[in-house]
């Protein structure tokens, strides 16, 4: 049923909800690719696609407007796909189902997609519409921004031509964003060494959960809980008094998003069976007090399970805890120019396992870009000392704030008369596809605006309602005063 018939504006509700029907998972965007060519030609508009993926879509401007410049809006198409342990969805061919809880909306157990897809709806709105005042409009989508940036590494020169271009990625209603930081990914990879477990042991499984997660940009400085860095702090203590070994661990799941669930398997001698209980019982009592205001729904879980084939041997065991209980997680440093503003940060993200390969997956964000370099080296350090081999990606690079933007003035100006109210003009912590743009082309004016979005790229994901209708009215009247 469709649950958007009381909502306004009544376009962008109607083109979010269909939307969430196409099938958007990073690096698998063909569904809703196809979905915007079709619209396209359904409305007569011009439509390019260049090598990448990347999808352009021109409407010509509104009357009496035509000698206006070319104004750039722009959005990424894909969306973060997570979801609750408990909660069955397949991503590659599902439906997102939108809920309207209170003033908010949301999905049941998964991540609701309004990152980016409530920019997306908002491009499509306009371009279907007769009625909206506008000079001539380029409608950027771009593929794959939430798992690397595909599509804005790859934008080719003279794709588009507007000298200014409105980002619609951001996620919080009446701050104007000017500048976001660099990033880059560092991944260890470790050779595990097995053996028989000690005969005489005791194997049980502990899982982590209930945890918030959400964006590894924007909810850094929240304090909230890492799954990975929780389990990891019980098993070197259980290593360190019971002479736990593992046999498993796996947790996280998203470069970019916050690790919600950890869990593993291992073996004590059968002496310590009651005494690693006892451990995580005083240990959920810790974490309970240290982590009250910010993860009420912690949940720890152990149970006695099968003994396993294989544990990891004494030396790795050691090498692959002390790893991850040493790599840093969390705000490294705040910005002594903009107040607020975490300067460099570190995700330590996922654990994956494959065959006798474990992957664990780190991401690093920075509006300064030796000291990105600096903590992806510290990372790289870590993993270096527990015997992992480290590869870096490419590293993307942050956008430096431009104070005197035309289009920020405008935005302001603009804000101010609807609304009789300041706009804040921020720089993000999260990264942004701008900072590529301004690379590929330097003269390009920009600024990033919204609606309010909460826990991005967590199952909690959930879009605030009556933000929309001002980031449509504020949109609108950008178009129609860009010169």
């Amino acid at each position: 049923m469709y649950p958007f018939q009381d909502l306004q504006p009544e376009a962008i509700w109607q083109y979010f909800y269909e939307i969430c029907q196409v099938p958007r998972p990073s690096k698998q965007e063909g569904p809703i690719i196809a979905y915007l060519l079709d619209f396209a030609i359904k409305h007569q508009l011009e439509v390019a696609q260049d090598n990448t993926g990347n999808v352009l879509i021109r409407k010509k401007a509104s009357k009496g407007y035509e000698n206006r410049s070319v104004l750039v809006l722009q959005s990424h198409i894909d969306m973060v796909c997570e979801k609750n342990s408990s909660t069955t969805h397949d991503f590659l061919n599902d439906p997102i189902q939108p809920i309207i809880e209170g003033d908010w909306v949301k999905a049941t157990g998964t991540t609701l997609g309004a990152d980016d897809g409530i920019g997306m709806a908002a491009q499509l709105a306009i371009l279907a519409a007769d009625n909206i005042s506008h000079g001539p409009l380029e409608c950027l989508f771009t593929v794959d921004e939430e798992t690397g940036l595909t599509g804005a590494f790859g934008l080719e020169p003279n794709f588009i031509t507007g000298p200014t271009l409105i980002n619609l990625d951001s996620e919080d209603e009446g701050e104007i964003f000017i500048g976001c930081a660099g990033g880059i990914d560092t991944v260890g990879q470790f050779t595990a060494h097995y053996e028989a477990p000690p005969k005489g042991s005791f194997a049980f499984k502990v899982e982590v959960s209930g945890l918030k997660g959400g964006h590894s940009g924007d909810d850094i400085h929240k304090g909230l809980g890492n799954a990975i860095k929780i389990l990891i702090r019980y098993a070197w203590d259980a290593s360190q008094q019971y002479q736990f070994r593992l046999a498993s661990f796996q947790g996280g799941n998203l470069r970019n998003a916050l690790a919600r669930e950890a869990s593993a398997t291992g073996v004590v001698p059968l002496k310590y069976k009651e005494d690693v209980r006892v451990l995580l019982n005083c240990f959920i009592a810790d974490l309970e007090e240290e982590l009250k205001d910010v993860e009420p729904g912690l949940k720890l879980h152990l149970e006695s399970t099968e003994l396993p084939e294989r544990v990891f041997t004494k030396d790795f065991h050691l090498a692959f805890t002390s790893t991850l209980y040493t790599i840093p997680h969390g705000v490294m440093s705040i910005s002594r120019e903009i107040d607020g503003l975490v300067e460099t940060s570190t995700n330590l993200a996922s654990v994956k396992s494959a065959g006798d390969h474990i992957l664990v997956s780190t991401s690093q964000r920075s509006s300064t870009e030796s000291a990105r370099n600096n903590i992806a080296s510290m990372v790289e350090a870590a993993f270096t000392l527990g015997g992992a081999v480290v590869k870096h990606s490419d590293g993307y690079p942050g956008w430096a704030p431009n104070t005197q933007s035309e289009i920020l003035k405008l935005s302001v100006a603009s804000y101010q008369k609807l609304f009789r109210a300041e706009p804040q003009v921020k720089a993000i912590h999260a990264g942004l596809e701008c900072g590529l743009f301004l690379k590929k082309y330097p003269g390009l004016d920009m600024i990033s605006i919204g609606p309010t979005i909460k826990s991005a790229h967590s199952p909690d994901e959930r879009l605030y309602i009556p933000s929309v209708s001002k980031f449509w009215d504020h949109l609108l009247d950008l178009l129609a005063q860009n010169a």
